[in-house]
């Protein structure tokens, strides 16, 4: 039988899966190697150096470049606090009130001062960077001074789209079914802290509730694209999602618009509800794709007796056949599931005039449509 490989959509009740923890720059690592952590363990930090603000010392002090140095009250290296006197001159006919300063604005430290410029460039405090293990899991190696990697056993759910960065909390289903709206009358107060799950639609009010109630993420089969601009404020593009800072993370499984969620990803996070999960809105949809995700780990005794699975069938793609189940993942069908109805051998012209490999596909009311492989991705079980 003929096979097209294409990227897939991984739904699956039970997959073995790493997550690097890398720091930005190099710092220290906390964890061992054969170490248990918990997604909020903190496994390795390091500090980011502060901006840098550039004063003209020579213009403010009336003062040739030459002489700033002799002026500066801190030397290069030496901290100081907001308040603080950085430099003065020397007061005009002894007269204090005729004597000029410059008083330093915020905590920081001299970073350099220049005998031809005149200028001095202060930089803000170090900024504390912490990288959490993510997810209950076990590492198994340790990249020195720089992070390490976190194995974890559990339900893993791959989405379409979404927004904000990694989160993790207890798992709480909201809606009936696949199907129904999850508007803001399901929000409660008892929701602070946790990841719930919708149907087929968020609305932006339940949107702005969830925020405003503490929740830390919601999976949903469908958000309005026109919300997701007036949340944002822009419209996204290409680039990576994830690094929003709006208090909650969003995973959307199934697209833009009003889509029930696939009754397999509604069965698996029905079936895991209570359960500790991990989320992140990271995404970027062309070169280099980063979907959003959904991992519900086993406890961390669970994981001790399962062992490890076949790291080699961790995250390959396997080929797609007839009967088998994708997503379209480009307009007009944008996140609408169907079946692989017939593989197209010869390359076939498409709508923009180019000749592309094809095959038909067919939507559970029974329409078929021809598509570039490249518009689709499978559901891998």
């Amino acid at each position: 039988m003929a096979h097209a490989y294409v990227p897939g959509l991984k739904v699956t009740e039970l997959a073995t899966l790493r997550r690097e923890r890398i720091l930005p720059l190099k710092g220290t690592v906390s964890a061992q190697v054969g170490e248990f952590v918990n997604a909020e363990t903190i496994v390795a930090r390091t500090e980011l150096p502060g901006p840098v603000k550039t004063i003209n010392v020579a213009n403010q002090l009336g003062a040739d470049p030459s002489q700033v140095e002799s002026f500066m009250l801190k030397k290069t290296g030496e901290s100081f606090k907001s308040g603080e006197v950085l430099a003065q001159n020397k007061p005009m006919f002894g007269l204090k009130f005729l004597q000029s300063r410059i008083v330093a604005e915020f905590d920081g430290i001299v970073d350099n001062i220049s005998p031809v410029t005149g200028q001095v460039i202060l930089r803000y405090p170090p900024r504390l960077v912490e990288k959490s293990a993510y997810v209950d899991g076990k590492v198994v190696a340790l990249r020195s001074s720089e992070g390490v990697t976190v194995e974890t056993t559990g339900t893993f759910i791959q989405g379409i789209f979404g927004i904000g960065g990694e989160t993790s909390g207890e798992l709480k289903i909201v809606v009936a079914g696949p199907g129904e709206v999850l508007d803001e009358g399901k929000i409660l107060p008892e929701h602070q802290n946790k990841i719930l799950v919708g149907g087929s639609l968020l609305t932006a009010a339940a949107f702005h509730k969830a925020r405003q109630l503490g929740v830390r993420g919601v999976i949903v089969g469908g958000f309005h694209d026109k919300d997701l601009r007036q949340i944002l404020g822009y419209d996204l593009g290409v680039a990576i999602t994830g690094a929003e800072d709006l208090g909650i993370t969003l995973v959307m499984t199934e697209g833009f618009g009003q889509i029930a969620m696939a009754d397999k990803t509604f069965g698996l996070l029905k079936k895991r509800e209570g359960r500790k999960t991990s989320i992140s809105g990271a995404t970027q949809i062309r070169a280099g794709v980063i979907r959003p995700e959904v991992i519900i780990p086993l406890s961390v005794e669970e994981q001790k007796s399962a062992g490890q699975m076949d790291s080699g069938a961790r995250q390959q793609n396997i080929g797609t056949s007839e009967g088998d189940q994708v997503r379209c993942i480009r307009e007009p069908y944008f996140g609408r599931i169907a079946k692989v109805k017939r593989l197209i051998a010869e390359p076939q012209i498409v709508e923009s005039e180019t000749r592309v490999r094809t095959l038909e596909i067919e939507f559970s009311d029974g329409t078929t449509a021809v598509v570039p492989r490249a518009n689709i991705e499978m559901i891998e079980s």
